[in-house]
């Protein structure tokens, strides 16, 4: 039987307006291609030369003084001096200031992707560098590719997406060998409850729970961490910037 036909847009009478009316046209969907390809771009010539990261996702509505906020800061401090690595961060307030904060007051290297939101989620100051994308998917990969380590703190929808698809790539082989860090016990209980029951109903296996380190101890993450790279990593030289690329370090 032949394929049946695309069903046509749904008209609202009263109005005119038509919904659900599918791809939009061949010169949009290309100008869309153009300019996911230059902020992809974008992100990828200001993160070059940041160096190994750690990011650190989680929720931007903790404020300063707050135990969530400290401990990201703790944890920020701990990346940059015990480990030697760039915190990298989603550049805005809360978990993410905090873990930027606490590298760039001791001296280390600190980093951000953010967000262009219709309510403008401004960056953070504590970060030596950053780049504001558009597209979430963008910023994903961004915080994705130039990590070693991910680090988790209490936070909300944003967080547990990045959490799960994070998750996702290391269960699924498409990265290896990459700790995650959930901080926080008594915040993520109901969400290892639940992994368990994806683990009791098959729809997971056991083995993927083992990909969490889930602790409140923030020099048992810190460990944790230092040993998956000292058995997984080598040391690389620093990339330098080239300059008839107009590059900068």
């Amino acid at each position: 039987m032949p394929n049946p036909p695309f069903p046509p847009p749904f008209l609202d009478q009263r109005t005119g307006d038509y919904y659900l009316e599918g791809p939009k046209s061949r010169r949009f969907e290309f100008l869309f291609v153009l300019e996911v390809f230059w902020e992809f771009l974008k992100g990828i010539r200001a993160l070059h030369f940041v160096g190994p990261c750690v990011t650190v996702f989680g929720s931007a509505r903790f404020k300063e003084g707050s135990e969530h906020y400290e401990q990201a800061r703790e944890m920020g401090r701990r990346i940059a001096l015990e480990l030697g690595l760039t915190v990298m961060t989603g550049g805005g307030p809360g978990i993410m200031e905090a873990a930027n904060r606490g590298a760039f007051e001791a001296g280390g290297r600190s980093v951000g992707c953010n967000i262009i939101l219709p309510h403008e989620q401004s960056e953070n100051p504590y970060m030596h560098k950053w780049v504001k994308i558009k597209y979430f998917f963008i910023r994903k990969v961004l915080l994705v590719k130039y990590s070693y380590a991910f680090v988790i703190m209490p936070g909300g929808v944003g967080t547990m997406d990045e959490l799960f698809e994070t998750l996702t790539l290391i269960q699924t082989g498409t990265i290896q060998n990459f700790p995650m860090v959930l901080i926080g016990k008594a915040y993520y209980e109901p969400l290892i409850e639940m992994l368990q029951k994806m683990i009791d109903k098959g729809t997971i296996s056991p083995d993927d729970l083992n990909l969490l380190k889930i602790t409140d101890d923030l020099e048992e993450a810190t460990q944790h961490i230092q040993s998956y790279l000292k058995a997984n990593f080598k040391i690389q030289r620093r990339r330098r910037p080239i300059w008839w690329l107009f590059e900068k370090s």
